[in-house]
């Protein structure tokens, strides 16, 4: 399953390296790929793992996400 997250607050690349960091933490979590020029972070993850909590996963970190988009 792959969730697309649109992230906003991140202005470099250590803010990409935290939000990563972050959703890789998450259990299930397989695959992450966070773009700082497009806003958005895509996510790899197993059926049982709730976009929800990809979501306050990044809200953790200080920046704000919102599901874009989940595909099977």
């Amino acid at each position: 399953m792959k969730t697309v997250l649109k992230v906003t607050g991140m202005s470099c690349t250590h803010c990409v390296q935290s939000v990563t960091k972050a959703l890789q933490n998450v259990a299930g979590v397989r695959s992450v790929s966070v773009s700082l020029e497009q806003g958005r972070a895509e996510v790899e993850h197993s059926e049982d793992l709730s976009p929800q909590s990809l979501v306050s996963a990044v809200a953790k970190t200080g920046y704000t996400a919102d599901v874009q988009r989940t595909l099977s």
